[in-house]
């Protein structure tokens, strides 16, 4: 080994820093990395369980975890050396070979998902790229049944508010204009139903219906919970005329409501379900998972592929997510913190609506203060997210505890009065109107 070499082995990650403060950091970031994003709100250098600590040394209690992805928060030891260890023996192969964490896995989440016989999974990258596999097994559910007047299914149905990801297919599904104008004509046959709507949704199920896609929470919308009657009713549509039920659990599975699968309560069995975000505590890994047989062999050899997806490393990071979730008390812990950050989130006054299950959690305020919000938390020390103008969400560890939701929830009053004073809002304005947020209201 060179000097130079054993210098880069020897050198922690959070040495780049060095003496650079945030302003310098984000000055070079504007000189060198595309706008997509807009400017950082902060320059993160470590973090440690739900903690983070940016580039000025300012401490923060993350309570977006990465928008639902970090579930074990940050650095978990267990998951840390799992991945060290196997970047160690076998960091990467192609799609021309298997890993024995890449089957372990498949298998991991066949059992979790109690998935019939004949079910299968297919591994990617990111949440995108799961509901880009869905979108292309949608296209193949393409066969109309016998008698019907259409020779293909080409309806692809998809709900208002909804978010799907960035890529053409999983755009496609996203119902924000904002994010799908740039980039039209999208893919085709995609129609948008109002949220919850049991009869909208019954009347334009038909036969020429190749899918639904739905989140049992929507996210992006402000934390919406679907009804179990909802989903039971897709379900029963989508049977009654061959059409699949695909299931985006990307933000909601993996532990983050505290059951594996937001959708659970609903007792039914999907066509298939997309996750990602949790399910690597941080490392980039995604899955479409096909509930039994007929669905599992709609995209056959050479239909789809990815050169990353399942990598070891990729596998090794959720088996481990997986494996410490189930030893560590966490489903358990999510339900409690969960309610205990509900219960105080309503008794605060200025807070009209809480939404949720678990750890994802949505509140509305009476006023248009929201992304005012986020930027007084962050000077109290809290990652927060503002997803519509009177609403913010909270995704953070599942590992939180209540000792730390309590400093939230104490701190709360007074980020609320701070964002008022910011935006000069009224806090008594007229209440949030109960309907769901319009999906131009949605971040």
């Amino acid at each position: 080994m060179t000097a130079n070499e054993a210098e880069l082995v020897e050198t922690p990650a959070n040495a780049i820093a060095g003496h650079s403060t945030g302003a310098d950091w984000l000055a070079r970031y504007s000189s060198s990395l595309m706008g997509v994003f807009g400017t950082p709100q902060r320059v993160l250098v470590r973090g440690a369980g739900a903690l983070v600590w940016d580039a000025d040394g300012k401490e923060y209690l993350d309570l977006l975890g990465g928008i639902a992805v970090n579930a074990l928060g940050h650095a978990h030891p267990f998951v840390t050396s799992v991945i060290a260890s196997q970047l160690a023996t076998l960091g990467h192969v192609s799609n021309f070979f298997t890993s024995p964490t890449q089957i372990a896995l498949a298998e991991k989440l066949l059992a979790i998902t109690k998935a019939p016989a004949g079910s299968k999974v297919f591994f990617a990258n990111s949440g995108t790229e799961a509901n880009e596999a869905a979108f292309k097994l949608a296209r193949r559910n393409s066969e109309a049944p016998a008698g019907a007047k259409s020779a293909k299914r080409t309806k692809i149905i998809a709900l208002e508010g909804a978010f799907h990801g960035r890529t053409m297919g999983a755009l496609a599904l996203t119902a924000k204009e904002a994010y799908r104008a740039p980039f039209e004509p999208l893919p085709g046959g995609v129609v948008h139903l109002p949220f919850g709507d049991i009869e909208a949704l019954r009347a334009a199920v038909d036969e020429t219906t190749a899918a639904v896609f739905l989140e049992p929470i929507q996210g992006e919308a402000g934390v919406r919970p679907l009804s179990v009657e909802y989903l039971r009713a897709a379900r029963e549509a989508t049977t009654a005329v061959g059409a699949l039920l695909i299931l985006d659990e990307v933000q909601t599975g993996i532990g983050r409501t505290g059951k594996w699968l937001a959708s659970e309560d609903a007792g039914i069995v999907p066509d298939a379900v997309t996750l990602a975000k949790g399910l690597g505590g941080g490392f980039p890994v995604g899955a479409l998972i096909t509930f039994g047989e007929p669905t599992s062999s709609l995209l056959t050899a050479g239909q789809h592929g990815t050169t990353f997806g399942g990598n070891p490393v990729a596998t090794a990071a959720a088996l481990a997510t997986l494996h410490a979730i189930e030893n560590q008390g966490v489903l358990a812990n999510v339900l409690n913190v969960g309610a205990r950050l509900r219960a105080g989130l309503s008794d605060v006054d200025a807070v009209t609506e809480v939404r949720g299950e678990g750890l994802l959690i949505g509140f509305d305020l009476d006023a248009d203060i929201a992304p005012a919000m986020v930027t007084a938390a962050l000077d109290a020390g809290f990652i927060i997210n503002s997803p519509g103008p009177r609403t913010i969400r909270l995704a953070p560890p599942l590992i939180l505890t209540a000792e730390q939701a309590d400093s939230f929830l104490d701190a709360l009053p007074g980020i609320i009065k701070a964002a008022a004073a910011q935006t000069a809002a009224p806090l008594n304005a007229a209440p949030l109107n109960a309907a769901p947020l319009n999906a131009k209201d949605a971040q």
